[in-house]
């Protein structure tokens, strides 16, 4: 039958061996390359990671920071502070283009445009007009979140049933009060959701920024490494990123179960 629930125990041991399969399957590439050549750091052995790991905690001897830290601070406050202003800017713009129609009309065709350019694809234009250093960073990232996240908002608002608004209007309630007590929390959900799938592509802006023009950062970091075939530092750096990422997925579906009891029921 579709969707016949299991139960919990079954569905954590099966989560569990997804996670074993792919070590596994891992464990099985890394030694078949080293069967072929013992020198190999592509694929590195359990060993090699172990001494990657401690090679980007460890304390560099030129100049005497630890890698995996400053990396940290410089990557995820560029992403926090692009993610609050894409986010804040989605809010408002999705709200106000959902109860007003003349900026509807005024908003929604710009707003579809900007979001099939890729930002990645538009990172000379923030070299122009921001420069490499961190404003580039945090344009980059609210410009690749914010449109599509307005829409997101936008559409959730017109999902807002009638009946709500018109009953807030019967009990008195001033277009202020039924936006911030009826729109924001019908929406806020949506809202969770939609800030959990641009995670991902928040932090793909991000690396492939660092990257490119980067001096410090996950993706400086990562692209260095690489070129020197230190893969044994790149893949930490990369679990690194899906831990962070799972962390902060977790984090908003808690924060939605908490505020949000109605949603999750």
């Amino acid at each position: 039958m579709i969707r016949k629930p299991i139960k919990k125990k079954w569905g954590y041991a099966l989560g569990v061996l997804s996670i074993l399969i792919l070590l596994s399957g891992y464990t099985y590439l890394s030694h078949r390359q080293h069967a072929a050549n013992p020198d190999d750091t592509t694929i590195p052995s359990w060993k090699q990671l172990w001494q990657g790991v401690k090679k980007a905690v460890a304390l560099d001897e030129y100049t005497r920071e630890r890698w995996i830290v400053e990396d940290a601070k410089a990557t995820l406050a560029r992403l926090f502070i692009g993610l609050f202003f894409g986010i804040a800017g989605a809010l408002v713009l999705g709200v106000i283009m959902g109860c007003v129609k003349a900026v509807e009309a005024f908003l929604v065709p710009p707003m579809s445009l900007l979001a099939k350019i890729p930002p990645t694809a538009a990172l000379a234009v923030f070299f122009v007009m921001v420069g490499t250093g961190t404003n580039m960073y945090v344009m980059m990232i609210a410009f690749g979140v914010l449109p599509t996240l307005a829409q997101t908002v936008y559409l959730s608002v017109k999902d807002v049933p009638e009946e709500l608004l018109n009953k807030a209007y019967t009990l008195g309630a001033s277009n202020c009060e039924v936006i911030w007590n009826i729109i924001v929390r019908f929406i806020l959900p949506r809202l969770i959701d939609a800030i959990r799938l641009q995670i991902g592509p928040a932090m793909v802006y991000l690396i492939a920024a660092e990257m490119v023009c980067g001096d410090v950062g996950f993706g400086y970091r990562i692209r260095l490494q690489s070129r020197l075939l230190n893969m044994s530092v790149v893949y930490p750096y990369l679990g690194a990123l899906a831990a962070f990422g799972f962390a902060v997925d977790y984090g908003l579906r808690f924060f939605q179960k908490k505020v949000c009891p109605w949603y999750m029921a």
